[in-house]
């Protein structure tokens, strides 16, 4: 929903034709990453298993990562209840990827990811494994930032 200044009803921008896995419809959103150089959200769509990015203004949205038929998977493409999205100056996206255990890299218009924190499919407590990451933001270095939720913590990965 977008509301405007002094206002308490608000206009539909992406969505809201219930849940599913057409590019009309979203499935259970959570994170929102507003990318102003192209006038769109991107969104981890974690009831779909995908990262989808929607046009203010569009009626429909185009993948950006995971897969259109809803289906969870853990290789390169696959994401598995993504929680979060961010992106970079360079259009690089980060997303967490909740289940696989992981936070995804997909370089600027590419489908294939690359795990560049946590250890896909091991959940874990140390140093270089996450339990169920549901948050993350990058700092003005690009280093990662993740809310590594079922260990009650805040992870800094330093850019690498």
């Amino acid at each position: 929903m977008q509301y405007t200044l002094n206002s308490n009803v608000g206009t539909v921008v992406a969505g809201g034709n219930g849940a599913g896995t057409s590019t009309t419809q979203l499935n259970n959103p959570r994170g929102l990453y507003f990318d102003s150089s192209t006038n769109s959200l991107l969104i981890a769509n974690p009831g779909a298993n995908n990262v989808v990015r929607w046009v203010i203004g569009a009626s429909s949205w185009t993948l950006v990562a995971g897969n259109l038929n809803g289906s969870a998977g853990s290789g390169s493409t696959g994401l598995n209840n993504p929680w979060d999205v961010t992106s970079d100056s360079s259009g690089n996206i980060y997303v967490a990827d909740r289940y696989n255990y992981r936070i995804q890299f997909f370089a600027a218009n590419q489908t294939n990811g690359t795990t560049i924190a946590g250890v896909t499919g091991v959940s874990g407590n140390n140093a270089t494994t996450l339990d169920q990451p549901l948050s993350l933001a990058l700092d003005n270095q690009l280093n990662l930032i993740v809310s590594d939720s079922f260990n009650n913590r805040i992870q800094k990965f330093v850019r690498y």
